[in-house]
């Protein structure tokens, strides 16, 4: 099991709307929880709780710009996800080569 931050990316990404609104953030740059519920169909008080999941798991920042908050991507989790996810991709090439190994006659 991931531990530390790459659980709680993994965590946070697992519901969809959460990686549709990662995607944006990639995409744009930095936006508004109110630009963000155009995009999406689901209310601003519904974005607003998935950017505070985002934010939990390190994934987004907060930036106050005069009378509005502005969201935009930390990518540093995400490098940490793939990192563990290559990781244990290893162990099971190394596993699945010992196995073929055994196999062959």
């Amino acid at each position: 099991m991931p531990e530390g931050r790459a659980a709680a990316v993994f965590d946070a990404l697992a519901d969809g709307n959460r990686r549709h609104l990662v995607a944006l953030l990639a995409e744009r740059g930095s936006v508004t929880a109110t630009e963000l519920a155009t995009v999406l169909p689901v209310t601003r008080q519904a974005i607003a709780k998935h950017l505070a999941g985002l934010r939990a798991a390190g994934l987004v920042v907060p930036e106050r710009r005069g009378r509005e908050t502005r969201y935009r991507l930390t990518p540093a989790p995400l490098g940490e996800a793939v990192a563990w996810l290559a990781s244990v991709g290893a162990e099971w090439d190394e596993r699945l080569d010992a196995l073929r190994r055994h196999l062959k006659p």
